[in-house]
């Protein structure tokens, strides 16, 4: 996709950035360990301070030719004095109309490019639901490898869901 736009979001992006988020709760609700009905009231201050970009904590945007935003990764650095090593990678979605576009890989490699720049960053996490395989392929693809299974880490409307849990070595 030449035509791609992929940057670190601002705080100008943040209403983007909810309306994207929303969508990927009501789309994929199995995929997340937050909710539609709880994010969908959070105020835009709320979601500001949320995308805010820091040393260790963004979120990459990816944003179509029209300028709308179609894809989102964030990355949080753990913050104890044991864990400051690894970071973990989360809330991955591409909107549905977007999928198979390269757009995920193509966030998840300027994620990774900028991880590798933030000094003592040495390792990034995720986690994802078991049976999302297009997910899991993706992750591969850029280096992660699986190394266990969480049963049942989250829980909605009665189902219990598995994730994997990955890594990748900077």
């Amino acid at each position: 996709m030449k035509s791609l736009n992929i940057k670190i979001l601002k705080e100008s992006d943040a209403k983007q950035y909810q309306e994207l988020r929303l969508n990927g709760l009501k789309t994929n609700p199995e995929a997340f360990g937050s909710t539609y009905e709880r994010e969908s009231k959070f105020s835009l201050e709320t979601v500001i301070d949320r995308i805010r970009p820091a040393v260790d904590k963004f979120v990459i945007g990816a944003f179509h030719e029209s300028g709308l935003l179609v894809g989102i990764v964030a990355l949080a650095r753990e913050s104890g004095i044991k864990t400051t090593h690894k970071a973990n990678v989360y809330g991955v979605y591409i909107s549905k109309e977007m999928r198979r576009t390269g757009i995920g890989k193509a966030l998840l490699l300027e994620l990774i490019r900028i991880a590798k720049d933030i000094e003592g960053l040495e390792q990034l996490n995720l986690s994802v639901v078991c049976d999302n395989e297009p997910a899991k392929e993706l992750y591969k693809s850029v280096g992660f490898k699986t190394y266990g299974i969480e049963p049942n880490a989250l829980k909605f409307m009665g189902q219990y869901y598995d994730e994997d849990l990955m890594v990748l070595q900077l």
